[in-house]
């Protein structure tokens, strides 16, 4: 009950604050906000930080001074009612600003810039239209994938199968591929999909979920290096639907992965019935997802060092300060993400291999140090026992403040 008094606690403080108590009734007649330039602003920024680059092979972003000519392809780089994403009751896609309209209205004047969908929407079975697409491509300095899915086809009551680039999608990057261009692909979707295919093929893969009204100028920002991503992945991302269910958090397990297992295609012939992996190991997918959690890129390199703790051992009552100094070692102001992770080392029942406990975004210039302060109660490392009790047991635990390293695909 304590817990359900809270949660209406803070519905009605917010509603005590925009003073509802008072006044009820809207002013049908004041002027609207929607679309304000302010909170167009604020839309921009919130996209550019959630973006996640997931690879970024040679450097090839940001593009540079020496890309005349990019093609633009996808069915999602002028899709202004899907970027919006799902539960979008009110929002108006004659608002959106699209990939492609931002990139015409930004570069324009400076690049040629070549348009061909290759798909109508992301369901697409008709290939027909590839080919000019790949025409495009083939003509271009750089190649732009815009692919992902339809706002509809993710959200409550929309489960699938399975996680691939729905309809010709996958084709489309493969043919893109085979032009021999660089192919920068930047995905939109609501969910993490199974990419493993297409990230293969591309020389980068910049993930924006659903971005939004602002979706397309955010994209160019990024791409063009008037910004510089920052954003992790709030959720892992497997090889293959069979890993699910694949979380950073798992439980340790008895018979843990050695990184020595047996892959399908190594298993020798009239191989003898032995145990050749665990049940966390998977012959054709390994272990290790596509991208993991709290993993995200940057154009800049940061270095974490000097990470002191306020004690060593401490009582429940007690709660502990972490610092680490982090330096931007690149040539880029960025924002950088920094990661707090605990992991208990034996408990009475059973424990996450580890949990993220904090982070904070902070800013740093090229060259630049700043101290990074986490504080945390022990209380925080209770968890319910056996008996269903919340407890802080006695024990080692182990602590990681620092970037979360790409695993092999």
């Amino acid at each position: 009950m304590e817990t359900i008094d809270n949660a209406v606690r803070n519905i009605l403080h917010i509603k005590f604050r925009l003073g509802l108590f008072e006044n009820p009734y809207t002013d049908l007649a004041a002027p609207s906000v929607m679309y304000a330039d302010a909170h167009l602003e604020k839309a921009r920024q919130a996209a550019i930080e959630s973006a996640v680059l997931l690879k970024n092979e040679d450097q090839i972003l940001p593009l540079n001074e020496q890309v005349k000519t990019i093609a633009v392809v996808g069915p999602m780089a002028d899709a202004p009612h899907d970027q919006l994403g799902t539960w979008i009751f009110d929002g108006d896609k004659n608002y959106t600003q699209t990939p492609l309209k931002a990139l015409r209205a930004e570069y324009g004047d400076k690049l040629n810039i070549l348009y061909a969908p290759g798909l109508a929407y992301s369901r697409n079975e008709d290939a027909s239209g590839i080919a000019e697409a790949v025409g495009i491509a083939a003509r271009a300095d750089v190649v732009l994938a815009f692919v992902g899915e339809e706002a509809i086809l993710s959200g409550e009551a929309h489960s699938l199968a399975n996680l691939n680039l729905q309809g010709q999608q996958s084709e489309l990057v493969s043919a893109l591929a085979q032009t021999g261009k660089p192919v920068v692909t930047i995905v939109m979707a609501g969910r993490p999909l199974t990419i493993r295919k297409e990230a293969e093929l591309s020389k980068a893969v910049l993930y924006n979920f659903h971005p939004g009204t602002m979706g397309g100028p955010a994209i160019a920002d990024l791409l063009f290096g008037k910004a510089v991503p920052s954003g992790k992945l709030p959720v892992t991302f497997p090889k293959e639907v069979g890993q699910i269910p694949l979380y950073y958090s798992h439980n340790s397990t008895g018979r843990p992965y050695q990184g020595t297992e047996t892959m399908l295609k190594d298993i020798p012939l009239e191989a003898g019935q032995t145990s050749l992996g665990n049940t966390s190991f998977y012959l054709d997918a390994g272990f290790t997802p596509l991208f993991p959690f709290g993993y995200g890129l940057s154009y800049t390199a940061f270095e974490y060092k000097d990470l002191v703790l306020s004690a060593g051992e401490l009582k429940e009552t007690d709660i502990l300060t972490v610092i680490c100094k982090v330096t931007n070692t690149g040539t880029y102001e960025a924002m950088e993400v920094v990661q707090l992770y605990v992991q208990d080392c034996f408990g009475s029942v059973t424990r996450p291999v580890k949990e993220l406990k904090r982070f904070t975004r902070i800013s740093l210039k090229p060259g630049e140090t700043k101290e990074v302060t986490f504080t945390l109660p022990i209380t925080e490392l209770a968890f319910y026992n056996i008996d269903m009790k919340k407890v802080v047991e006695p024990r080692d635990f182990n602590l990681w403040v620092g970037l979360i390293a790409k695993v092999a695909y």
